[in-house]
């Protein structure tokens, strides 16, 4: 009998087969301080309420109105500018794709900035778009704005991803050189997506600019996810755009992506988001305490600055380290092999703390 399966397998695309499929390490006994999530759950009292509403959920029905709920409950959450409209998704990744998808037209380029977000180039590739990663400045990881301005001239790229602030190195990119960025993008005729994953840890947030000046941000598209509010586990993303553009993203998007456990469980955090608000405020405290604690740490190469919940630092061997605070039962992110810019470079969680200690205490057994 032929091998059916072989002959299945040709029938899926060569690259795909080349690739390697996301991985998230296995956690499991370990303090998990490798994927930026937010270390404090529910208060008791709130997981019982939240516990009622979701048993009470019709879950023999398909998602109904409170999906657009929830849509006007994150516009005004965002203070969403006027003209604008946002729909969901099932986390950043989901939206990240549905822009790729509107967009994949024959010889049509994504650009970047690298080292960043991996998701950039994979839904480029997936929807046979062409990627092109320009490369940060290699002393402060800050935009190369004439690189970046030289290769939008020359790629002209169907869309631009700029992260406000960027994974895995946690800046927080000059403002003037992202407008000048952003005004290039659009004078190709580009479509500009600004990533705020960790928006409720960063200093400033590009809707201000969407706000103040529409029309120069028109072709401008704003995504945001609750994963970092608080809500990893959720999966809940959304994007706020110019009615027209988002309209036009929202014929790719699968019917019914937004379950209603997810979009009750979004509903809720908002309905108490002076809860999470006050925990980005310890986090953004303990931040503080984490990188004067890591530079004050004899055998760290570099600290930098963040505007994230996260620290990237250098160490003399990434890979010794990371293996030995996973010893130490503290699992990070080794990032040095991602990137040239990244060589030697671990990125930590900011957690609480507690964790935060047991964090420092494995790294320094470790260097």
């Amino acid at each position: 009998m032929p091998d059916l399966t072989a002959a299945a397998l040709a029938r899926i695309r060569a690259d795909v087969r080349a690739l390697h499929a996301y991985h998230v390490q296995g956690a499991e006994g370990l303090l998990k301080m490798d994927a930026m999530e937010n270390p404090f759950s529910l208060p008791p009292a709130l997981q019982a309420v939240l516990g009622q509403r979701l048993g009470q959920l019709a879950l023999n029905r398909y998602p109904g109105t409170r999906t657009q709920e929830l849509c006007a409950a994150l516009a005004q959450h965002a203070d969403m500018p006027a003209g604008c409209r946002l729909i969901l998704g099932n986390g950043s990744d989901e939206l990240i794709s549905l822009v790729a998808l509107a967009c994949a037209q024959s010889g049509a380029k994504v650009l970047a900035p690298v080292p960043g977000f991996v998701m950039y180039a994979m839904s480029a590739q997936l929807q046979g778009l062409g990627f092109v990663g320009v490369p940060l400045q290699a002393d402060d990881f800050a935009l190369d704005e004439a690189a970046m301005l030289a290769a939008i001239a020359a790629e002209r790229p169907a869309i631009t991803f700029l992260a406000y602030p960027n994974n895995p190195t946690a800046t927080l990119w000059d403002e003037g050189a992202m407008q000048r960025i952003i005004d290039a993008a659009g004078a190709v005729g580009g479509i500009v997506v600004v990533d705020e994953a960790y928006q409720p840890f960063a200093s400033r947030s590009w809707i201000t600019q969407m706000r103040a000046e529409p029309a120069r941000n028109g072709h401008v598209l704003l995504m945001r996810t609750l994963s970092k509010f608080g809500l990893a586990g959720v999966r809940l993303g959304y994007l706020i755009g110019a009615q027209a553009l988002v309209d036009e993203v929202d014929k790719v998007r699968p019917p019914y992506n937004v379950s209603v456990l997810n979009c009750e469980a979004a509903l809720f955090a908002l309905e108490h988001a002076e809860v999470f608000a006050a925990q980005a405020q310890q986090l953004r405290a303990a931040r503080t305490a984490l990188l004067a604690q890591l530079r004050a740490l004899p055998g760290i190469e570099r600290v930098w600055d963040s505007e994230a919940n996260m620290v990237l630092i250098r160490v003399p061997d990434a890979a010794r380290t990371f293996d030995g605070m996973k010893t130490r039962k503290v699992l990070v992110k080794n990032v040095s092999t991602m990137h040239p810019l990244l060589a030697q470079c671990l990125r930590l969680t900011v957690g609480s703390p507690s964790d935060n200690a047991q964090m420092l205490a494995a790294l320094q057994a470790s260097l």
